[in-house]
């Protein structure tokens, strides 16, 4: 029996929106931001990571402060249907960071950060030995404009 996919209303983008901020928010801040209870903030984050709609809380650190970090986007062609195989193998990588289904030539664009060369050679060769990877292209992000 498979799971129904949540559906998001209006309370749950805008939770989710200030989760994005400070995931770290108290239940009571939150609360006093959407105007409603503490009680049903509380739900809407039970529900929605009950229901695998929100996978969890993370650490963001700011851009200037990892200045020792690699950072890559890499391009990802998949063999035939094996897509939602390779996400769930992708997501389990640390350096992943983000990963996006897009159309054209690459199924998936992936952004990698490591904290060495050595440490991203080595996810790169992870990755490229993912099954279901055909074909990858990567690209290092040397500054932001």
């Amino acid at each position: 029996m498979t799971e129904a996919k949540h559906v998001f209303d209006d309370l749950d983008r805008q939770l989710i929106a200030l989760l994005r901020v400070d995931g770290r928010a108290a239940v009571s801040t939150l609360a006093g931001a959407l105007g409603v209870s503490r009680t049903t903030v509380q739900n809407r984050m039970d529900r929605l990571l009950n229901s695998g709609a929100l996978l969890g809380f993370t650490v963001r650190v700011r851009e200037d402060h990892a200045d020792d970090t690699i950072r890559a986007v890499m391009m990802i062609e998949v063999i035939g249907k094996s897509t939602s195989q390779v996400i769930r193998h992708l997501r389990g990588l640390p350096e992943l960071h983000q990963l996006h289904t897009t159309n054209g030539k690459w199924d998936l664009v992936a952004e990698l950060r490591t904290s060495s060369l050595e440490a991203f050679d080595r996810v790169l060769r992870e990755v490229r030995m993912v099954d279901g990877i055909s074909n990858s292209e990567t690209s290092l992000l040397l500054s932001s404009v």
